[in-house]
């Protein structure tokens, strides 16, 4: 387990996000005594929202023509 305070957290912020990432507790530790751990959530999956490939897909006039025998 790593722990900071927050003044030296504040300068090292990327680093400490890092150590979480490979496994590291790293806990942050406010002037008043309170703590605070930095935990990885994991990977977030964007959805793709409605409309989002407009101008992009292009489709033929006879998309949804009969398909030859």
């Amino acid at each position: 387990m790593h722990q900071i305070n927050l003044k030296e957290a504040e300068t090292r912020l990327a680093e400490l996000i890092e150590e979480a990432a490979g496994g590291e507790e790293v806990v942050i530790i406010r002037s008043d005594g309170k703590s605070f751990k930095i935990v990885p959530l994991g990977t977030i999956e964007a959805i793709p929202k409605f409309g989002s490939a407009k101008g992009i897909v292009k489709m033929s006039d006879d998309f949804d023509a009969p398909l030859a025998k």
